[in-house]
């Protein structure tokens, strides 16, 4: 028993002491980008993320340094994990929006429409696993709807009761159908940065392949799928082409 409490005294003192050894150098880095030191303030602050550390407030620091530096392709890339932590983060999207500015490709957004767009934006109103929540609190309803519905003592309340469970019935449908298409819209996002100077996309996985489109660094594109050394990819015009897997470097893991 003793032994046990020893060792989740040291396992406490070791996490502290590594805790505070990242605040510490977290200060330090800060202290380099104030003092106009940007690469040796990115060596601190990707030292950080190496040991398995993420935060939008790191991404967002190691993002302004390379911003700071004109690296267009590494700001972007931290520019948007931070948004990806904090997506509603004011400062890091008008700093994306600057650094989106020094890359070269001009590619059109082409916005959701209709139906499908009113399905996404209802079920983006929540994270998966809050909707699995609210389904869950509305089956509760739904089994004290049966039980006032079982035990009503008169034809009133036996329809109210049983009216509330069928329309709870729904809302369990609902709430679930929402869970899943949140969960998958979630796990088929799979945004990339071009990273290389300038790489051609090709029509087909093979170098020998039609051209579609050339794109340079910074460009914001999204995997589709992976084969080999290639990941096809589509742009926010919906152009669909296949590039290089070394030349982008995904924003999600």
């Amino acid at each position: 028993m003793r032994s046990k409490i020893l060792l989740l005294l040291l396992f406490l003192i070791s996490f502290a002491n590594a805790n505070e050894s990242i605040q510490a150098t977290f200060k330090r880095a800060n202290e380099l980008y104030f003092k106009e030191k940007y690469t040796e303030a990115i060596v601190l602050f990707e030292s950080i993320e190496k040991q398995g550390n993420s935060s939008a407030d790191l991404y967002f620091n190691i993002a302004n340094c390379y911003y700071k530096l004109g690296k267009v392709a590494p700001s972007i890339y931290y520019y948007e994990k931070a948004l990806l932590s904090n997506p509603g983060d004011e400062a890091i999207q008008t700093n994306l929006s600057f650094a989106q500015k020094m890359a070269i490709d001009d590619i059109k957004i082409l916005p959701e429409v209709g139906f499908k767009k009113i399905l996404k934006d209802f079920t983006s109103v929540f994270h998966y696993d809050t909707w699995a929540w609210i389904a869950v609190g509305i089956a509760f309803l739904s089994l004290l709807s049966f039980l006032g519905y079982y035990f009503g003592n008169t034809v009133l309340l036996k329809r109210t009761f049983f009216s509330l469970f069928l329309l709870f019935l729904v809302g369990i449908g609902l709430t679930v159908f929402s869970a899943f298409l949140q969960k998958k819209t979630v796990s088929n996002y799979k945004p990339a940065i071009v990273f290389a100077e300038s790489i051609v996309l090709k029509a087909a996985p093979k170098n020998s392949s039609e051209d579609v489109v050339t794109l340079h660094e910074g460009t914001k594109v999204f995997v589709l799928e992976t084969l080999g050394n290639w990941s096809q990819v589509e742009l926010t015009d919906k152009t669909k082409a296949w590039i290089q897997k070394d030349a982008i470097k995904e924003v999600k893991k």
